[in-house]
C-alpha cells in the first residue's frame, strides 16, 4: 500500500477504537434516567441477586416499571441475569426459579480524553515484580515491563490482521490502528505519526521522565511486533500531545533517504535526538500535554 493510500486511511485509526468506546458510553448513558440509576444502585448494594419484586419494593416503583428498567440495564451490559430461587426457598413447592439481577462482571469506564491508568498500573506492577525477582534497578525493570506490554499489544494486533487478510493495511496504519485502541489518538503529521493524546497524562505530569520513558518503551514494543525495522519511535514532546512521535517508513535506520516522512532533526543538528532508541536527554525533555 502506498503512503498516499495510508494517509487517506488515517481517520480509520480512530474508528478502530469506537466499538468498545460506544458500548461503554451507551452503558453509562443508561444511568442518566433517575429510576434506572436507583435500581442499579439498589441491585449492586445487595449481598445476593435481586428479583424484580424486591427491586421494585426497594426503590418504590411499580413492578412493571422495575421490570422494564432492569431489563434495559441488562441490555446495556450493566446487569447480568440468572435464574434461581430467592435465598431460603427451596425443595418441593418452592415454585419456578425467578429471574434475578446482579451487577455485571464487565468493567465499564469512560474518560475524555481517554486515559489508560489500568495499563500503566499493570506495567508498573510488572516492573516492581521484575526488580524484586531479578535484583535489577527499577528503571531497567520498568523498561523491560513496558516493552513486554508493547509486545503483547502488538502480537494481539498482528493476530487481528491475520484474521482479516482481505483488508490491506500498511505498516504505519497498522501501528496507528493499534495505538488508537489504547487511547493515543494517532494522527499523520509533518513530524511523522503524532500521538495527540497521552493515556497516562496525570502520571506524566508528576513523573515526567519515568512515564514518558515507559511510553517510549511500550510503543517500541508494539512496533517491534507489528513492523520490526520499519518505523521508529522517539521522544519528541510538544504542546497538547504525547511525548512520543513515530517516524517512518524506514527501510534501514542508517540508509540515506530511508525516511518517507520527514524527521524533525537531522544529522549534524545539535537539537536532533540520538538515533539509538530515539531518546532525548532527560534535562531536555518536559511533558507538555494539556490538562
Amino acid at each position: 500500500m502506498s503512503e498516499a493510500s495510508d494517509d487517506r486511511d488515517a481517520s480509520a485509526a480512530d474508528a478502530c477504537a469506537t466499538d468498545a468506546f460506544a458500548a461503554d458510553v451507551a452503558s453509562v448513558a443508561a444511568l442518566s434516567e433517575p429510576v434506572r440509576q436507583a435500581l442499579y444502585a439498589y441491585v449492586v448494594a445487595q449481598e445476593y441477586p435481586v428479583s424484580r419484586e424486591n427491586a421494585a419494593e426497594g426503590v418504590g416503583v411499580a413492578h412493571h416499571v422495575a421490570k422494564f428498567n432492569l431489563d434495559k440495564l441488562v441490555a446495556e451490559g450493566l446487569l447480568d441475569v440468572e435464574y434461581s430461587r430467592p435465598p431460603g426457598r427451596g425443595g418441593p413447592g418452592a415454585g419456578r426459579p425467578a429471574k434475578m439481577y446482579r451487577r455485571a462482571a464487565r468493567d465499564i469506564a469512560v474518560t475524555l480524553p481517554e486515559r489508560r491508568y489500568d495499563l500503566a498500573g499493570q506495567v508498573l506492577a510488572e516492573a516492581v515484580t521484575i526488580a524484586a525477582r531479578d535484583d535489577v534497578p527499577v528503571q531497567a525493570a520498568l523498561s523491560t515491563a513496558a516493552r513486554s506490554a508493547g509486545h503483547r499489544i502488538g502480537e494481539t494486533a498482528a493476530a487481528r490482521r491475520e484474521a482479516a487478510p482481505d483488508r490491506e493495511v500498511g505498516t504505519r496504519q497498522a501501528v496507528a490502528d493499534t495505538l488508537a485502541r489504547h487511547g493515543y489518538e494517532p494522527r499523520a503529521g509533518h513530524e511523522g505519526l503524532v500521538l495527540a493524546n497521552c493515556p497516562f497524562h496525570r502520571l506524566a505530569q508528576s513523573y515526567t521522565e519515568l512515564v514518558c520513558g515507559m511510553n517510549l518503551d511500550l510503543i517500541d514494543g508494539v512496533i517491534e511486533r507489528l513492523c520490526p525495522g520499519s518505523l521508529r519511535a522517539r521522544l519528541n514532546p510538544g504542546p497538547g500531545r504525547c511525548c512520543v512521535t513515530i517516524d517512518g517508513e524506514v527501510s534501514s535506520p542508517n540508509a540515506p533517504g530511508a525516511l518517507e516522512l520527514g524527521l524533525q532533526g537531522s544529522v549534524g543538528d545539535p537539537q536532533a535526538d540520538v538515533v539509538s532508541g530515539g531518546r532525548s536527554r532527560p534535562d531536555e525533555h518536559r511533558h507538555v500535554d494539556e490538562p
